[in-house]
């Protein structure tokens, strides 16, 4: 067969881009055609995305910038790399923590606007440094919303550094769970964590559940002079509430990589230029994970880290291999069985996974798949797209 036909939408890190084998893989970011994409934040919904395409890797944890519902009716599994930035947003996170318990934005902005001579300055400085006062994290409750692969860590973090530390997840993995430190107190709801910290952080993907979590009612809830820190997404807060927080005094500041015009000139906001995930190594482990996970799929029909299929992983037991996308519905598995064994095909090794809409199969065979039995099997209502994975020789 041909070359796999990856097209790239932004600058993809060189550790992950090398993981390609140019004997096999043609990149670039005017590849026509593609088998697959890789992204980072470019926006894809008005994107006219080629009918070739049978994977979108995501260089990052949110999917915001994809049609993933679109892309799933079409059968494309989109991935991306929860856990690869991790460190980096957490690192921040904590500077975030740092700079509004300590005023340091402020302070800096104070230190910029003095003038004179250096006697002068330190006369201002002592006279002047009395209003940026801060307090210190040890003892202090630190809520987390969100406890995935930033959420854990920043807790372990806290934790370290001598802060108590409650967490709410109702969605929370089973590995996740095994990671996080018994020193964590579960919080039995959202609003106790808004109740009974004096920092919050977000840890959450922007969907409707969470759209505008942080309300003027939860502001409320606030324990006077509280630390709101997110970066999660922009719209998992309510913006008005937050800064009614913010002049009312019920929130000490808020801290977001998310800048809008109303927000960046607040003197309570600290907003960054969404850096969250902004390191070399971050940007190196998403590289290596997205292209692993793509290549993977392409090769293999392997699935993991999938934002709207099932993660699923057969090892090759046989030669031939098909992968099929397909809407999780009734009889399916019987009727694409039935195709096979009418056509007079052995099957080896079949595994079947479904997720919410959709699901996912992987068939091992002990003969070639001829491309009567795929086109039958492309008719069958539901299925979205039929693959025949390359021969592995012997």
């Amino acid at each position: 067969m041909g070359k796999y036909r990856i097209l790239i939408l932004n600058k993809i890190s060189s550790h992950g881009l090398k993981r390609l084998p140019a004997e096999s893989y043609e990149t670039g970011s005017e590849v026509t055609n593609p088998d697959a994409i890789l992204v980072r934040s470019a926006r894809m919904h008005e994107m006219d995305i080629p009918p070739t395409v049978r994977a979108i890797g995501r260089a990052g944890a949110g999917t915001n910038n994809i049609p993933v519902a679109e892309m799933s009716k079409r059968g494309v599994v989109v991935f991306n790399t929860p856990g690869a930035n991790a460190n980096a947003v957490k690192e921040l996170v904590l500077a975030g923590m740092l700079m509004a318990a300590r005023n340091i934005a402020p302070a800096m902005k104070f230190v910029a606007a003095l003038q004179g001579d250096d006697a002068s300055l330190a006369a201002q400085v002592e006279e002047g440094k009395k209003p940026f006062a801060g307090i210190e994290l040890p003892g202090r409750m630190l809520g987390i919303i969100g406890l995935g692969s930033v959420g854990g860590m920043v807790a372990d973090t806290a934790l370290k550094l001598g802060m108590k530390v409650q967490g709410y997840d109702p969605d929370i993995t089973v590995d996740a769970a095994w990671r996080l430190s018994s020193d964590v107190k579960r919080a039995h709801s959202i609003d106790d964590v808004f109740r009974h910290s004096d920092f919050i952080t977000l840890h959450v993907p922007l969907v409707d559940a969470t759209r505008q979590m942080v309300n003027a009612e939860r502001v409320g809830l606030m324990k006077h002079g509280a630390v709101l820190v997110n970066f999660s997404r922009e719209g998992v807060i309510d913006e008005q509430a937050v800064l009614d927080g913010l002049e009312s005094k019920k929130l000490r500041a808020y801290v977001c990589d998310f800048p809008t015009v109303r927000m960046k000139s607040h003197p309570g906001v600290i907003a960054l230029p969404h850096l969250g995930a902004s390191t070399q190594e971050a940007e190196d482990n998403c590289a290596v994970m997205v292209v692993e996970q793509v290549r993977e799929f392409l090769e293999n029909g392997n699935i993991g880290y999938s934002v709207n299929f099932p993660s699923v992983q057969m090892p090759r037991e046989s030669a031939f291999r098909m992968a099929i996308a397909n809407a999780n519905v009734p009889n399916m598995l019987g009727q694409i069985s039935t195709a096979m064994a009418e056509a007079g095909l052995n099957i080896h090794n079949m595994v079947n996974k479904s997720r919410g809409e959709m699901a996912y199969t992987l068939v091992d065979l002990d003969s070639p798949v001829p491309k009567e039995v795929v086109a039958k099997i492309s008719s069958i209502d539901g299925v979205l797209n039929v693959r025949t994975l390359p021969v592995i020789e012997n």
